[in-house]
Order: structure tokens, then sequence, then C-alpha cells
């Protein structure tokens, strides 16, 4: 009771910050001052109420009522006009939140359900993945059920303590880390059945802690020739996949996790309330798709706690791989191929700094020209119509300088020749022995792809900083690899990283096409979504969310400062 009295005054008092001194409650104010007067402009007293605190509670919600009503009608759409939509950042005290612990451990009095041990704090504050700083939770509580989760969530609530929901932990911007006030991380982990599958649906009901690689694996080994096509990092889970909006190499054939690939989803608001987006049909335009509200939100609106995903037939593929003069090249054969309509899986562009990387590495079955390369997956459903893309392929590639193409013969050969694209990590580190990597991604539209890669060709190699270069050329997706080996060469990188996303968006792209936006990406939103389309996600994050409990300080930035604006005028080789 007492929590879900807080969260109905917290979401009264958001309410009211929002309304304050607009128009529309002087107008609901003044509507009321004048019927107190109409009222009271008889001499006769007037009766009194039974129950003068209903009539008050009437009033006030009337006048509340009218207060809304006339402020959603008379706004006028511009971002200037609107009072910027801060989130709030008042926790309980450290005396609450140790009392949300005890109470925690009442809740789940079974072992290693809750648990306060330094080393799993540590586990879960920090990632081996990324170069964001790290901050541990207070505790950290592994549910087993969607039951479980809302007794987190209504104690989180009650004391006032911050949710950090946590998955596969492959992330690369900072997404599973605590406020600097601690909190509660929630790790789903044990969630992690295969619910029901529907072979003659193509679909899969699961839990959120569930890999997608040991999906496919199940399907494989109980002989249903369908897979999830997502391909994110091999430890990734559903939950967190949903939750970052994600994708992989198989984008330019399956489209990414904002597609129709999660059709509905189990969630745990930060209320406590459970809800479920929608039914299990292929599809449905029954109102707004709350799903994909929790898409990309990076567990800000809710915890998943189930999810429905579609599967695709599973078919044969083989592997091809080409040299081309350039990106520029490259890339217009890419145009032209995907626009023939074969059927191409994957395309990966793999620049002469990675090829030398695989050399070096040495775990590849050949010696690999150091060229600007393409990396074809084909899929087809028989041995001639693979074989007929390879020859479209070839053909094309031949059109746009493209030299020594290789169409594997066996599915071995094919596996070894895309294990060296899938190598890219540890191949890059190779160039620098000793050395770390940090890794990022940008996205633009296809045709703008050879202008960014360029010109983060060119800052890279001014400020003498290592790198290699993998892309989903058929998305305008592009990873780097920035090598350094001490403090100094870290900032060097880092300071990269900001002048490659303003490049991206410069070229009307994005900061991000797969790894999500976290800690590590949210100053830039202002520049590329707009003011309005900003305060438009914070709006909805404080009206689900009013107390700002779920994983704070990411996704959102904070309010737009006025330098921030100029941003968006840099050219595309800044």
């Amino acid at each position: 009771m007492q929590s879900s009295l807080s969260y109905r005054t917290a979401l009264a008092a958001s309410a009211w910050r929002t309304l304050r001194g607009t128009p529309a409650l002087r107008h609901a104010a003044t509507l009321g001052s004048r019927w107190n007067s109409s009222s009271a402009s008889t001499d006769r007293p007037r009766p009194q109420p039974k129950n003068s605190n209903a009539a008050f509670a009437f009033t006030v919600g009337s006048l509340l009522s009218g207060a809304i009503g006339y402020y959603v009608a008379t706004q006028s759409g511009q971002a200037s006009d609107r009072a910027s939509a801060e989130l709030n950042s008042q926790y309980g005290s450290q005396e609450d939140f140790r009392n949300a612990i005890e109470e925690l451990k009442r809740l789940f009095p079974e072992e290693d359900t809750v648990t306060t041990d330094a080393e799993h704090l540590e586990e879960h504050g920090f990632s081996e993945n990324d170069y964001h700083p790290g901050s541990k939770p207070s505790v950290v509580v592994y549910p087993s059920s969607t039951e479980d989760v809302v007794k987190i969530v209504k104690t989180a609530v009650k004391y006032k303590m911050p949710i950090i929901p946590y998955s596969g932990a492959t992330s690369l911007e900072g997404h599973f880390r605590a406020p600097t006030v601690g909190g509660i991380c929630v790790d789903m982990s044990k969630m992690d059945r295969i619910i029901e599958i529907h072979e003659a649906d193509s679909d899969v009901v699961c839990q959120p802690g569930l890999r997608w690689m040991d999906l496919n694996e199940t399907l494989k080994k109980q002989g249903i020739p369908l897979f999830f096509p997502l391909d994110p990092a091999p430890g990734a889970t559903f939950g967190g996949m949903l939750s970052t909006g994600c994708s992989g190499t198989n984008a330019v054939r399956y489209g990414t996790a904002k597609a129709e690939w999660f059709l509905n989803a189990t969630v745990v608001l930060p209320s406590g309330e459970v809800i479920k987006t929608r039914r299990r049909a292929r599809k449905s335009s029954a109102g707004f798709d709350t799903t994909k509200l929790f898409i990309g939100a990076e567990g800000t609106l809710g915890i998943v706690t189930e999810v429905t995903i579609r599967l695709a037939p599973l078919l044969p593929t083989n592997v091809a791989v080409v040299q081309f003069p350039d990106v520029r090249k490259a890339t217009e054969a890419v145009s032209e191929i995907v626009n023939s309509g074969v059927g191409i899986q994957c395309v990966e562009l793999c620049d002469e700094q990675f090829m030398k990387a695989t050399n070096i590495y040495g775990m590849s079955s050949r010696k690999w020209p150091e060229k600007d390369s393409l990396f074809f997956k084909f899929q087809g459903p028989t041995p001639r119509a693979l074989q007929e893309t390879g020859d479209i392929v070839k053909k094309i590639a031949q059109k746009y300088g493209g030299t020594g193409f290789a169409l594997a013969k066996s599915e071995k050969e094919a596996s070894d020749l895309w294990m060296d694209r899938k190598n890219a990590l540890y191949s890059s580190l190779a160039l620098i022995p000793g050395a770390r990597g940090w890794s990022t991604d940008v996205c633009v539209p296809p045709s703008r792809l050879p202008e960014l890669v360029y010109g983060t060709k060119e800052d890279l190699e001014a400020h003498g900083i290592v790198y290699t270069i993998v892309g989903h050329v058929g998305d305008g997706n592009f990873h780097a690899l920035l090598l350094f080996s001490n403090d100094e060469e870290l900032e060097k990188a880092r300071a990269a990283v900001g002048r490659m996303v303003h490049r991206a968006i410069a070229l009307d792209g994005t900061c991000t096409g797969e790894h999500g936006v976290g800690l590590g990406k949210r100053d830039y939103l202002y520049e590329e979504l707009g003011e309005g389309t900003v305060e438009l996600m914070k709006t909805i994050k404080k009206a689900v969310d009013p107390l700002n409990l779920f994983n704070p300080g990411k996704l959102y930035p904070d309010t737009l400062k006025p330098e921030a604006a100029k941003k968006s005028d840099l050219v595309p080789h800044a």
C-alpha cells in the first residue's frame, strides 16, 4: 500500500509540476474563481454539502481535468514553448537503501537470490567491454519469475531506490551501470527458459535471460528448420536485445529488433503493474504498438519478463569474398547487388587495415590481399540458387573493379571464410600486441558511407590512432575499433569517437546503428533527434516512471546546452 501510494503521489506531483504556471492552469483557475463568484452572488446562505471533502476533490479534479485539456489543446507544438521535462534525481537515503536490502532478503530467503557480495557487485558495476565510468549497485537480486520482479519493483518504489536491469552484459555503452547513489541490480540470468515453441506459427515464447544462440541451437537439435535471425554479440539475451533495439550482420536481409521480430512482451512497469503489450497474432492494427515503446528504451520504462519472438526459415547459405580498389567502388557495387534482388543474407565491408590485421593474427586458412574487401553470405533454397547468386554478384563486382572473387566450394570452406570476418576483435588487436580497443558504431544512409569512412580514416590517421573498420555496408552501419596502450591514447580515442558521431549525424545518420545509447551516447541525442523529440521521450519517461527509478542516467540527455545546437553545423570531414 505504501509503495502504491508513493507512486501515485509522485505521479500527481509530476503532473502538477508540468502544469504549474502554464496558461492551462491559470485558465482553469480563472474559471474556478468565476464559478465561485457566481455561486456567491446571492445574499442567501448556501447549504453546505454533507461531504465537503468530496466536493473539494470534485472541484480540484474538474480544475485539473480542464487544465490538462486546455494545455493539450493550446500547445503550439514548438519545443521552445514547453518546459523541459527534467527527470527526478532525488532518491531514498542510505538508511532507506539498507532497509530495502533487508526487506528483499526477507522476500527472497533462498540462498544466492539476494547478494551484497563484493565480487558480485563489482561484476555488475563494471565491464571489460567499454571504457565508461564504472559504478557498483548496492545489491544484486536474481528473480525467477514475473512475480519476483514485481516484488523487487514494489520494494524499490517503497524506499525510492533505483533499479538497474542486467541481462547478457555484452553492451558497449555502459547500459547497466548503477547511479552513484547505488541501486538494485536485477540480474535476469535465472529467467532463461523456452516456454513454448510454435513451429506451425514460426514463433517462440521465452524468458528474457535466454541467449539467442542457445535458442537457435535448441531448434537445431529438435530438427525444427527455423531460426532467430538477429545476430548481435554471441552472449546477448532476448531481454537486452529488445531493450537496445539490436541487430547484427543479418540486418541487410532481416532488419533489426525494431522490425516485427518481437511480437509482444510482458513488462513490469515502475508502478509494479504487469502488462502484456499485445496477443500472439502475427499482425495487429489494434491501437498503439506498445511493444515498440519498450524496444530501444534500454530498461528505462519497464523490465521485460517474457517475450514472443518470430522465427525465420533456415535456408542454405554460402560465402564469397572479393577485393576492391577502394571503399567507394565497394559501396557502389553493394548498392547494385542489393537492388538486383539476389539472396544476400550479409554483406560486410572490411577495410585494408582489417585485412592486414587478419594476416598478422594468423588464424586464417589463407593469406589475404590487404585491400578493402567485401565478405558476402548468400542465401537460397537450393545449391543452384546459391550458384546463380554467386554468378550475378561476381559479374556486378567486376563491373566496379572487384578482383579475386572467391566462392566457397564446401560448407567447411564457407565456415572458415566467415570466421575470418567474425574474428574481427581478436584480429584487430593483433595490430599492436598488448593493446586494448575501443569499439564504437555509427550509421548513415548507405550511399553516404564512403564519405563517412574516408572522413573517419583521415581524422584517425591525423591523430595517430591505429584502427580497423568493419561495416555492415548494406545498411550504412560501420564499426571502428580504436587501439590504445595507455591513458593518453585512451583519451585520444574517446575524443575521436565524438568526432565520428558528429560526422555521421552531419551526413543524416545516427550516433549508433546497433550498440544503443546508454551512458556513452546520450549527449548526442539533441543533435541527432532535435529538442522536440528528446523532450517528448522525457515526457513519456516521466509519465511512466515519475520517480525515475528505472535505469536512471541512461538514454535521456541532460538539458540542452546552448553550444550543443551548434554541433550539427560540423562538416563531414571535421
